[in-house]
């Protein structure tokens, strides 16, 4: 009976075995980095992200300014003037918050822009890591710059650098 139960179990391992999914890692940090074109992208979005933000900042500075000079004069104003000086300043802030809007939130320019940049080169990433996945055999592969949860990984499972053996920047 022991025979049998042994025999059973080693059966079953071996089917087991045989079909264990395969799987590889890449490091999308590490292939981003040895990519020029990212580089590049990246510099010109920080540019831009500092060209914008210094149009923000300015418009801000600006309602600092006429709110500063509105409370040395406040007790000079008439009630009209009072009025028009504080919409005046409230103007200026609406005015700095929606260009803040328009070039920083989720559906702004900022965005946009990194899409168009950086957008197709991260699509040839993924083209990459799916025609080596399909050429041999992964069923999954994970991303072990992304995932906090891998605490070693051999370095043969890694295929970062056929990545970017694929995309002609050889390491």
């Amino acid at each position: 009976m022991k025979k049998i139960i042994i025999t059973l179990l080693l059966i079953m391992a071996a089917f087991t075995h045989g079909a264990a999914q395969k799987f590889a890692l890449v490091d999308m940090e590490y292939i981003l980095r040895n990519i020029p074109a990212y580089e590049r992208a990246n510099e010109q979005l920080n540019q831009t992200s500092k060209k914008w933000q210094a149009e923000v900042e300015a418009l801000n500075l600006q309602a600092q300014t006429l709110y500063k000079n509105y409370q040395n004069d406040i007790i000079f104003l008439s009630a009209e003037q009072k009025k028009a000086r504080e919409e005046e300043i409230l103007k200026k802030e609406k005015e700095a918050s929606d260009l803040k809007k328009k070039y920083f939130s989720p559906e702004g320019e900022l965005f946009k822009k990194r899409e168009s940049l950086v957008g197709p080169i991260q699509d040839e990433i993924y083209n990459a890591v799916k025609a080596i996945a399909e050429q041999k055999g992964y069923q999954l592969v994970i991303d072990r710059a992304s995932d906090n949860g891998i605490v070693f990984a051999s370095p043969t499972a890694d295929i970062s650098n056929d990545v970017l053996a694929k995309l002609g920047y050889s390491k």
